[in-house]
């Protein structure tokens, strides 16, 4: 999967959150991940309670760790700023379609959480479908998990799914078989003992 002037569509994304925002190994882990990933690698600048300015300022820290790709989540005056290969919409967020009039090579992603909402995004424009949380997740301790038999359906949609929600190493064969076109994951990438080890496992079973 490829997009003029984007590259193709990365398989591993890391995602911030303000946590991880404000650690002060962030770019020391980012370069890590980026090292173990490269251009298979997303790199995600979000942060729900951040600031304008420290969204972009997250999102220019992100940049610089090639040759991972930028994604920027919701934040598309920060994307076009820095340049994002990517953006990725919240249910909240403007339709893909309204969002491809900044940027038309932007890889454009839509968060979904049922077999509903991913055909609403598909209907809107959007490139790819993050889907989750596919297994009960410490981020979302109160929501329930979507399972794999309720991923199938959404990967039948014919857009890349990407699946988010308790992803590990161990269990990204299950979600590759389940037909994900790849993951996504906070802490199971920026918390991991060796950032650089774990990108690289999670795409273990996307190297063919």
């Amino acid at each position: 999967m490829t997009r003029t002037g984007g590259g193709a569509l990365p398989r591993l994304h890391a995602i911030t959150d303000e946590r991880i925002a404000r650690r002060p190994d962030m770019d020391d882990v980012a370069r890590a991940l980026a090292a173990g990933g490269a251009e298979r690698l997303a790199l995600h600048a979000r942060g729900r309670v951040l600031s304008g300015l420290e969204h972009h300022e997250l999102a220019v820290r992100l940049s610089a760790c090639r040759p991972a790709r930028l994604f920027v989540n919701d934040r598309l005056d920060v994307a076009l700023a820095v340049g994002a290969a990517g953006v990725q919409l919240g249910l909240a967020s403007l339709d893909p379609q309204d969002a491809r009039r900044l940027e038309p090579r932007w890889w454009i992603g839509k968060s979904v959480h049922d077999l509903a909402e991913a055909e609403a995004a598909r209907a809107g424009g959007a490139d790819y479908l993050l889907v989750g949380p596919l297994y009960r997740t410490a981020t979302h301790p109160d929501r329930e998990p979507l399972g794999l038999a309720r991923l199938e359906p959404i990967v039948s949609l014919g857009l890349p799914v990407i699946a988010i929600g308790g992803v590990t190493p161990q269990r990204a064969a299950e979600v590759r078989r389940a037909g994900a076109y790849g993951v996504a994951a906070i802490r199971a990438l920026w918390d991991a003992p060796a950032p650089a080890d774990a990108a690289r496992q999670m795409l273990e079973e996307w190297q063919s």
